[in-house]
């Protein structure tokens, strides 16, 4: 085994060659998309990543930690604006804890660059995936700027090729291979807050800013360039929908309606919401990931929701996973089969989740009895770190597995309501108490 086709070269893909690299395998990547380090993304498309716990993790596993955090921005809550634009704020964990908001772009370009470091990598752009032998490990790419078809040989096919993989289409001709795709109601549109006239940030930039609006809501990730990159969730129809919201007037009326105080900030509004296209939302669940001599990484078997900022995360898990598995077992059959039973749980756990979580950003953090619900909580956390984890924090502060995650999660959300409906809210700095109530 020393020859390895990786189709696409994304996020995960990158990381994976890096990871594959330093095995001293030979890695291609045939990415179908140019060459990131020379062009630019196209407008609309470049939704900031929320970079925590898992990722930063698997980053510093290859060096690249500190190069990528360099250029982050640390965010430390949520900041909710209602439609009166006022301002209440939630911290996501114990002081010190934050997500760190980075550039796709930047992240990609980064990993690419690593990857070029290593000389049995080769990297091959506008090379698009037309046929996958998984039984002979043979692709053939078609050369988008020469129109050249081109086969490849290898020992054995790494899809990293996203939420519509040709590798992964290539598994489902066959027997016994699970497949569901579910797309939300709701799809997406960025927009953009620009720097104030003084070169400075518009608004809070150590927090993750949410406009919860029941079945919509928009977003904003803070920029090193001191603008917001903004995101607006929001049904296809409906009364309030993409479809019905075409002519000036309309955006206008509906910003101004729901989104009053983050209009002025926006002054090209107009043109964003015109020309940015309107992004669908997909969840891709399969299974087996491995396949003859062909395995699946990232959004390729496991693409989700973006709404608890953990689909890069989970992602560059898998990679520190699959590195783990060849350290183990050092036959790929054997490790890529222990590879996919460690992954599966925790990619259905982690894709429930940021389903779960589109509705407590649109429709619970602006409830008073939410907000309540969240600050006790947060002293639970402060005040008994040992004794007590919210689900959030595992989830975004600690490499626990998501499917543990998400049960003793849930666990220790419904202590806490019935701690509350219990009138019990002054005993929770009694250590022995909480101890007992949440054993």
């Amino acid at each position: 085994m020393n020859r390895i086709t990786l189709v696409g070269g994304g996020l995960a893909g990158s990381l994976a060659a890096v990871y594959l690299a330093k095995r001293g395998y030979e890695v291609n990547i045939y990415e179908r998309r140019p060459d990131m380090r020379n062009v630019e993304i196209p407008a609309g498309r470049s939704i900031n990543l929320a970079l925590s716990t898992r990722g930063i993790d698997a980053l510093k596993r290859v060096g690249l930690d500190q190069v990528v955090l360099d250029q982050a921005i640390p965010m430390a809550g949520r900041m909710m604006h209602d439609e009166k634009g006022n301002l209440a704020y939630q911290p996501y964990g114990k002081d010190g804890q934050a997500i760190n908001s980075v550039s796709r772009a930047h992240l990609n370009i980064q990993l690419l660059k690593l990857a070029d470091e290593h000389e049995n990598v080769n990297q091959f752009f506008n090379m698009r995936c037309q046929e996958v032998d998984i039984e002979n490990s043979i692709c053939k790419f078609l050369n988008e700027e020469t129109g050249e078809m081109v086969e490849v040989d290898s020992d054995y096919i790494l899809g990293s090729d996203g939420a519509y993989s040709p590798v992964r289409l290539k598994m489902m001709k066959n027997d016994r291979f699970d497949y569901s795709q579910s797309y939300t109601k709701s799809g997406y549109k960025e927009l953009n807050i620009t720097p104030t006239s003084d070169g400075d940030f518009a608004m809070d930039p150590d927090s993750l800013h949410i406009w919860p609006r029941g079945n919509f809501m928009m977003i904003a990730l803070p920029n090193p360039d001191k603008s917001f990159t903004c995101t607006l969730f929001m049904p296809y129809d409906g009364d309030v929908g993409f479809d019905q919201i075409n002519s000036d007037q309309e955006i206008l009326d509906f910003m101004n309606t729901y989104f009053a105080d983050a209009v002025p900030l926006m002054p090209e509004l107009l043109n964003d919401f015109k020309q940015n296209p309107v992004g669908s939302l997909v969840t891709v669940r399969c299974y087996p990931w491995h396949m003859k001599k062909a395995t699946l990484i990232g959004d390729a078997c496991h693409a989700i929701v973006p709404f608890y900022g953990q689909g890069m995360n989970c992602a560059f898990e898998d990679c520190v996973e699959l590195d783990n598995c060849l350290e183990e077992f050092g036959d790929w059959d054997n490790a890529m089969n222990e590879y996919q039973k460690r992954r599966k749980p925790n990619a259905d756990a982690i894709a429930d989740l940021a389903l779960q979580n589109f509705i407590e950003m649109r429709d619970l953090v602006g409830d008073k009895d939410f907000l309540h619900y969240k600050k006790i909580e947060h002293q639970l956390c402060e005040l008994h770190p040992d004794l007590f984890k919210s689900q959030y924090e595992m989830v975004t502060f600690s490499k626990v597995p998501y499917s543990e995650a998400m049960t003793k999660g849930a666990q220790n959300t419904q202590r806490v309501y019935d701690l509350i409906a219990s009138n019990y809210e002054d005993k929770i700095t009694d250590r022995s108490f909480v101890a007992d109530w949440f054993a």
